[in-house]
């Protein structure tokens, strides 16, 4: 007990409010070894010139396609690699990815890593050896004091500077040699792959190629050379054993067991270079569009609060949602709207507009407390004519859910995707949910695309998921036209429909944590 009361002294001491490392000296720019990497750029040059001043994008929605598109991007790098990730785990598919950069970085490739600093679990620091290649240099967004993982103390440190602290950068970007990007919703894990049979998250990566590829990648300038952006050097005790741990991670060589059981030909794909290389021979065509990019500013706070210049991505997606007139389909893991957010969706520009929802059930949750915060806006999304639906933990079929049957079989299934569809003319892709969170609290990236053709896979997608095999369809019902309405989920079970007046949970105790948590008022933090 003796030791963590000594840290939180340090931590009180230290003045927790302040942010660590920020006057550390940021370590010199690393230099460009190669020139253009043509093997990324001439696939895509014919069809480019033919759609002139448009971009080309491609939709990934299997994890296994997820992971396997970044190993096959980071081997195919000449000259840099920019990640940036709100989580980076330790796990197998981390450290797939963390031994592939090391590789790049030794054949002479710039390598730089951003990373957030609120969820990190033991393990994940495996990635910090990584600085100690010439190559390499890694950032972390608004760090911690303590570097341990003990969740007593963290959470100690986040009461002390909760104002700081509760400021979170969720941008998920991946940029190699500056010419194509991979943006969506996922972050670096088992889970976010799909090949974890503890929990699934079904999420989408977007391959994109052309000009706005360069607007992503100074995106990410914008991050990396940001106050909140603070050396890892700054962050970790600098000794000997560095220099092994580096040795160490050349090395080290992890077996990719899960992604090879997952079920999603894993080991096939990877030795024939797929994804990657029926994007490169055009066999898995792109959908050419123009883009609009649509990011917070590192700062948003101050942005929001009228301190400084800069971008606020919500105005954009407000705009377009707005603008919709027959149809607004949202894929939204959690579901908090502000007043104002309600109101935009059940505003009616044009009276025939239907809205359609699916987000995370109960039994599905893997954050009970933005499930409670949820269930307090249900009623009064349906009462509007919004339609809802709540993905289950245990699909009937895997069509839509970017896993394979095999880890369908687990019933340990979840919602991470961040969609949007405006009618069926474009779609949002990218890391923001429908929360206040995401409006007030994290920074977010993502890109509003004006493709038909994108827009009608993604239906398509959200048509299948939410099949009643697939997901609970909630509506409401009343039996006196004087009495409050009731919820009902109806769904098929063995092919058969059914109906449910309390709500699926997994187990009692599950419906009684969310239950005591929605007595909380504390939708501004999620």
């Amino acid at each position: 007990m003796l030791r963590p009361l000594l840290i939180l002294c340090a931590l009180a001491a230290a003045g927790c409010a302040n942010l660590p490392g920020r006057d550390f000296p940021r370590p010199a720019p690393v230099d460009l070894v190669h020139g253009p990497n043509t093997a990324l750029t001439q696939p895509f040059a014919a069809a480019a010139r033919e759609h002139n001043g448009a971009s080309g994008f491609r939709m990934y929605s299997a994890g296994v396609d997820g992971l396997l598109l970044r190993l096959e991007l980071i081997a195919q790098a000449r000259s840099s690699l920019d990640l940036q990730y709100y989580i980076f785990h330790g796990d197998e598919s981390g450290r797939l990815i963390t031994e592939a950069l090391q590789h790049a970085a030794e054949r002479g490739v710039r390598v730089r890593i951003l990373v957030d600093d609120a969820e990190s679990v033991a393990g994940d620091e495996q990635l910090f050896a990584l600085a100690g290649q010439p190559q390499v240099q890694i950032r972390v967004f608004n760090p911690w004091r303590y570097r341990g993982h003990s969740g007593l103390i963290r959470g100690l440190e986040f009461a002390f500077s909760k104002t700081r602290l509760d400021y979170r950068m969720h941008n998920k970007l991946f940029v190699a040699d500056g010419v194509v990007a991979l943006i969506g919703g996922r972050n670096i894990g088992d889970q976010y792959f799909q090949v974890d049979p503890e929990f699934q998250f079904a999420d989408d990566d977007v391959f994109v190629t052309g000009p706005v590829v360069p607007k992503l990648a100074g995106t990410f300038e914008q991050y990396w050379d940001s106050e909140f952006s603070i050396p890892s050097q700054a962050l970790t005790s600098r000794h000997k054993g560095d220099t092994a741990r580096a040795a160490k991670l050349a090395q080290r060589v992890t077996p990719a067991q899960k992604a090879s059981t997952a079920g999603m030909n894993y080991q096939d794909k990877l030795a024939s270079g797929e994804p990657l290389a029926s994007l490169l021979t055009n066999a898995a065509p792109l959908s050419w569009a123009a883009a609009e990019l649509a990011c917070d500013s590192p700062d948003k706070k101050r942005v929001a609060e009228g301190e400084r210049t800069g971008s606020l991505m919500f105005g954009a997606v407000a705009k377009a949602i707005r603008a919709t007139n027959t149809e607004l389909l949202m894929v939204t893991p959690y579901l908090v709207p502000s007043p104002a957010e309600l109101r935009l969706l059940s505003e009616r520009g044009a009276p025939q507009r239907r809205v359609r929802i699916l987000t995370t059930s109960l039994e599905a949750t893997n954050d009970p407390l933005a499930e409670a915060g949820y269930t307090h806006h249900r009623v009064a999304l349906l009462e509007s004519g919004v339609e809802l639906f709540e993905v289950r933990t245990h699909p009937q079929s895997g069509h839509g859910t970017g896993q394979s049957a095999k880890m369908t079989r687990n019933g340990t299934y979840g919602l991470h995707a961040k969609l949007l569809v405006f009618d069926r003319s474009g779609t949002f892709v990218g890391s923001m949910n429908y929360d206040e969170r995401s409006r007030w609290l994290n920074t977010e990236l993502g890109l509003i695309i004006h493709s038909p053709e994108l827009a009608a896979q993604i239906a398509l997608r959200f048509q299948a998921m939410t099949q009643p095999a697939s997901a609970y369809s909630v509506t409401l019902q009343r039996a006196d036209p004087q009495a409050s309405p009731r919820l009902v989920w109806s769904t098929t079970e063995q092919g058969q429909p059914v109906s449910f007046h309390t709500e699926p949970a997994r187990n009692p105790w599950q419906k009684f944590e969310v239950r005591l948590l929605s007595l909380l008022s504390v939708d501004r933090e999620l």
